[in-house]
C-alpha cells in the first residue's frame, strides 16, 4: 500500500486480540496425534525386528533339518534364536527326504508392548518358510 504507515525499527505490532494464545492450541490439538505416529513408528519397527528374528529362527531350523531327521533338533534350533519368546513362536517341518528340500515354517506372535498402540493393533504374527536341501542320513 502506498502511503501506509510503518512500525518503526525496534518496535512491535501489537496482535490482534483473537489470535492470542494460537500457538499453544495449535500445540495442544497437535501433540497428541503427533505422539501417537511417533509410537506407532515404534511399534512397526519392533515388528519389523521380530521379522528378522523369524527369519534368523527359520534358517537355524532348516539347517537343523537339513542335517538330521530328528525333530527334537529342529525346535532346539527355532527356540535358540535370540530375542524370542518361546511361548509365542510356532514352529512346523515338512517331509524330510534326502537330496530333497526340506521346509520349516516359523509363526510368531509379536508382541506390542508400546502403550495405546498395542490396543489398536493388537498382536501382529509374522511368519517365514526356509527350504534347505536335505542331507543324506548317514553325514550328518
Amino acid at each position: 500500500m502506498i502511503g501506509a504507515a510503518r512500525p518503526a525499527a525496534g518496535h512491535r505490532v501489537p496482535a490482534a486480540r483473537g489470535m492470542r494464545g494460537q500457538a499453544t492450541v495449535e500445540l495442544a490439538l497437535c501433540l497428541p496425534i503427533v505422539v501417537l505416529v511417533l509410537l506407532l513408528v515404534i511399534q512397526v519397527a519392533l515388528v519389523g525386528r521380530s521379522a528378522v528374528l523369524v527369519a534368523h529362527a527359520a534358517r537355524e531350523g532348516a539347517r537343523a533339518a537339513a542335517l538330521g531327521p530328528n525333530l527334537d533338533d529342529v525346535g532346539r534350533a527355532v527356540r535358540a534364536s535370540p530375542g524370542l519368546d518361546a511361548a509365542r513362536l510356532r514352529w512346523a517341518r515338512g517331509p524330510r527326504v534326502p537330496d530333497q528340500l526340506v521346509r520349516v515354517t516359523v509363526r510368531y506372535r509379536v508382541p506390542t508392548r508400546v502403550p495405546l498402540v498395542g490396543r489398536l493393533l493388537g498382536d501382529p504374527e509374522v511368519s517365514a518358510t526356509v527350504a534347505m536341501r536335505a542331507e543324506p542320513d548317514g553325514t550328518g
